[in-house]
């Protein structure tokens, strides 16, 4: 009798502060995403400042995406066997010291690089954060959970118009501080207030077999196709979007940071909807639409059309598409995925999404200093995603009906 008092008083508890704990690791995913993302608004500043090639601008801006991609593997796994509240916290405070230092070495490429490297700790928060909100709610209820605290990738939209504006008021050096120490106050908060589930439990498996097992699920390579492309290619614009509006439409580096938020705030939006919307009408169905939608706007922007309109509104679209394919896959993980290696293939499916995102700005950047124009990069984008979208109906096609 005892016991089940104390199980309906547990889960009473988690219904009462799932929404409180989902608010801080949302608030938390924001921050450590902006705080990756701090390079890449940024780009025609280093670019001009240290005469860089546009091939040079591009590593300068993909390198933070590889670690935060990678590092998620590993950062996946400590989820599941240390717990979100204390992954969330060490994520915080470790980000300060290449935060701090990329500060210092705005002058120097070789340095840039190296603490930008770093930089990309910062970036795997997201294989903390699923793991952690969705041992807060049902299973009815995760692809919405899930949706909400991907918004989270918001935190790269404030990068993009703030971080300009905050170092043309500021400076370089203490705009860099100004985020330490936000990152020092988010790392206390998620210590003194978040929690565990009350369900949930440290995994006691060895980290090494758990990703060799995670590996071994055919799931695992299934979404992370998926996430590559869908996250991967959210990452990739809201990177590279400020260099290639400056370079391919001439824009300004505040309004191309202005318009590469405008893209990331449409993909948060879209990213709750997306898992939402995967509730009720399936996730097969939500990365479809995804998809095919990426692939039509990736050929309009292939002829390079005029600024504001279409290219705008096709900018727009795709994020929207992105948006919903992110809150897609995820609800499709927690279908598809045992909740107990839930944190172990985030982590993997995560790592996948970031290198999804790493590649396409390195071909972006080539492609232009090789041929003076993008079509070649938006037409191989189109392609991808129309593969992927007929891979998606063959190999889940059970699951969509």
């Amino acid at each position: 009798m005892g016991g089940t008092v104390r199980s309906t008083e547990g889960r009473a508890v988690a219904r009462g502060t799932a929404g409180g704990n989902l608010a801080l690791a949302t608030a938390a995913f924001a921050l450590t995403f902006w705080a990756w993302n701090l390079v890449g608004p940024l780009s025609k500043t280093y670019s001009e400042r240290l005469s860089l090639s546009p091939a040079e601008t591009s590593l300068l801006v993909a390198v933070p995406v590889l670690v935060g991609s990678l590092g998620r593997i590993p950062v996946g796994a400590l989820t599941d066997r240390l717990g979100g509240r204390v992954m969330f916290t060490a994520i915080c405070f470790i980000s300060i010291v290449p935060t701090f230092l990329v500060g210092l070495s705005g002058g120097s490429y070789p340095m840039l690089l190296l603490w930008g490297f770093f930089l990309g700790i910062a970036g795997t928060s997201f294989a903390v954060g699923i793991p952690f909100v969705n041992a807060w709610h049902t299973p009815a209820r995760r692809g919405f959970a899930t949706g909400v605290f991907g918004a989270g990738m918001g935190g790269t939209a404030l990068s993009a118009f703030l971080t300009p504006l905050l170092v043309q008021a500021w400076g370089l050096f203490a705009t860099h501080l100004a985020m330490c120490a936000a990152l020092a106050v988010m790392g206390a908060v998620m210590w003194l207030f978040s929690r565990n589930a009350p369900d949930w439990a440290p995994s006691s498996e060895p980290a090494l077999p758990r990703l060799r097992d995670a590996m071994r699920l055919k799931a695992t390579w299934q979404m992370s196709l998926l996430y590559a492309l869908a996250f991967g290619g959210f990452v990739a614009f809201s990177t590279y979007l400020p260099t290639l509006l400056t370079t391919a439409y001439a824009f300004a580096q505040t309004d191309a940071g202005l318009r590469t938020a405008g893209f990331a705030l449409v993909a948060v939006i879209a990213r709750p909807v997306g898992g939402t919307l995967s509730d009720r009408v399936g996730p097969v169905r939500v990365c479809l639409a995804s998809f095919i939608g990426t692939c039509v706007f990736a050929v309009v922007l292939a002829f390079h059309p005029p600024a504001e309109f279409p290219a705008g509104l096709s900018f727009v679209l795709i994020a929207l598409a992105l948006g919903l394919g992110t809150g897609g896959v995820f609800a499709l993980v927690a279908k598809v995925v045992e909740p107990s290696r839930v944190g172990t293939v985030t982590g993997l499916v995560g790592a996948a999404g970031g290198l999804g995102g790493y590649f396409p700005p390195l071909v972006m950047g080539g492609v232009y200093q090789a041929t003076g124009a993008y079509t070649i990069g938006f037409v191989l984008l189109a392609a991808v995603a129309l593969a992927v979208a007929l891979y998606t109906s063959r190999a889940f096609r059970t699951a969509a009906e």
